[in-house]
C-alpha cells in the first residue's frame, strides 16, 4: 500500500449529530461523532445495541441525513448535494452489502453483479468483471438465479456487485447476520481479500467480535459517541472491549 493511499480518507463524518423525534421523545442517536475511514482499509464499527453504529453508517453513506455536522465521501460533502446528485454519488462512488442480500430475484448471478454498471450505462471492462467473479468463486453459478443459491453464495454475489462499479467505499451492514459461521467466515475473508487485492475501502457494521477481527481497525461507539479505536483487532481483544460496555444487572 502506498503512503498516499494510506493517508487518504474514503469517507468521514465531522461533529455528526443525529436526533430522531422531538421534545421529550427525542433520541440522540449520534452525539458529536467525528471519525475518518482511511482509503484502502477495512474498518469495522462496533458497539452495544442502540449505540448508533448503523445510524453512523447510514449517514456516512448518504442513506440518511445528519441533524447537524457534515458527512463526506472523499472530498464531497453530502449535505451540499441535491437529491439527484446524491443519488448519482451513491450509484457511482458507493457500494452496499446488506444483511438481507438485496439481490434482484429475476436476474441471474452475472446480471446481479453487473447491475451497477448497467444502471450507470457502462459496459465495464470484461477482464475486471471476470477477475471479480473468480475472486468471489462464482464462475460456475453465473446463470443461476438467487433462489438457486445458498445464503453464503447470495452474499458473495452481493459483495461482487458492491465492488463491480469500483466505488470509493463499500458499506457493509451486518453482512454475515443471516449466515452460518462457515459461510460468514468465507464472506468476511472475501471482503478482507478484496480490500487487499483491489485497494478498495470497506466500512462494516457488526456486533460479532469474530467478524470484527477480519478488519484492519475497529471503531467503538457507545451512547452515540466514539469511545475507542483498535488497530489489528483479534476476536478476544474485541470481546474484552465490548464487555466493558456491559452494565451489571
Amino acid at each position: 500500500m502506498t503512503t498516499a493511499t494510506a493517508t487518504r480518507t474514503a469517507a468521514r463524518v465531522v461533529d455528526a449529530v443525529k436526533v430522531y423525534g422531538v421534545g421529550d421523545t427525542a433520541v440522540r442517536a449520534l452525539d458529536g461523532v467525528s471519525v475518518a475511514f482511511p482509503a484502502g482499509r477495512f474498518t469495522a464499527i462496533m458497539g452495544p445495541s442502540g449505540s448508533g453504529k448503523s445510524t453512523l453508517m447510514h449517514c456516512a453513506a448518504g442513506l440518511d441525513t445528519l441533524t447537524s455536522g457534515t458527512a463526506h465521501i472523499g472530498d464531497t460533502e453530502l449535505g451540499t448535494l441535491d437529491d439527484r446528485r446524491l443519488t448519482l454519488l451513491r450509484r457511482d462512488r458507493v457500494g452496499f452489502v446488506f444483511q438481507a442480500f438485496n439481490l434482484v430475484p429475476t436476474l441471474t448471478v452475472e446480471e446481479n453483479i453487473r447491475l451497477p454498471l448497467d444502471l450507470a450505462g457502462e459496459r465495464g471492462e470484461r477482464e475486471r468483471i471476470d477477475a471479480l467473479i473468480d475472486v468471489v468463486g462464482l464462475r460456475d453459478r453465473l446463470r443461476h438465479r438467487p433462489s438457486e443459491l445458498s445464503g453464503g453464495q447470495q452474499q458473495r454475489v452481493a459483495v461482487a456487485r458492491a465492488f463491480a462499479g469500483r466505488p470509493d467505499v463499500v458499506f457493509a451492514d451486518e453482512p454475515t447476520g443471516n449466515l452460518d459461521s462457515r459461510s460468514g467466515g468465507e464472506v468476511l475473508g472475501l471482503l478482507a481479500r478484496t480490500v487487499r487485492e483491489t485497494g478498495r475501502t470497506v466500512v462494516m457494521v457488526t456486533h460479532d467480535p469474530v467478524a470484527a477481527a477480519h478488519a484492519d481497525e475497529v471503531v467503538f461507539l457507545a451512547d452515540g459517541r466514539l469511545v475507542d479505536r483498535m488497530e489489528s483487532p483479534t476476536a478476544d481483544r474485541v470481546l474484552d472491549r465490548m464487555k466493558a460496555f456491559e452494565v451489571p444487572s
